[in-house]
């Protein structure tokens, strides 16, 4: 039987580019598996749309409008762990691509 811990680690992930994304989740869950951690979770989050209006001409025809618009895409991966295993140092030394933000809090 294996025992649970309540350490867990989460990583939350935000790109505008969600192949990108996806393969950053897939690198955290391959270092997951090599360090034999005893569960992970991904919870896909929302995605945020940011719709912008603007004006084709700023003097004439006031109908004629452009709409542009941005996705955030999000993920949320949760690490369950043991003490013994300094897994801070394993997710320093991985390499995300640009464009990803990540921010690493303890729970």
């Amino acid at each position: 039987m294996e025992i649970k811990t309540n350490e867990k680690i989460r990583v939350r992930l935000e790109s505008f580019n969600h192949e990108l994304l996806n393969s950053s989740c897939r690198k955290i869950i391959n270092l997951a598996e090599q360090s034999n951690l005893n569960e992970t979770k991904i919870v896909p989050l929302p995605t945020d749309k940011r719709i912008y209006c603007v004006l084709r001409s700023p003097h004439v025809d006031k109908d004629s409008r452009e709409h542009f618009e941005i996705r955030m895409h999000k993920r949320i991966i949760d690490l369950y762990y043991q003490p013994i295993i300094n897994i801070f140092d394993l997710l320093s030394q991985l390499e995300l691509p640009s464009g990803v933000l990540y921010r690493i809090s303890l729970f």
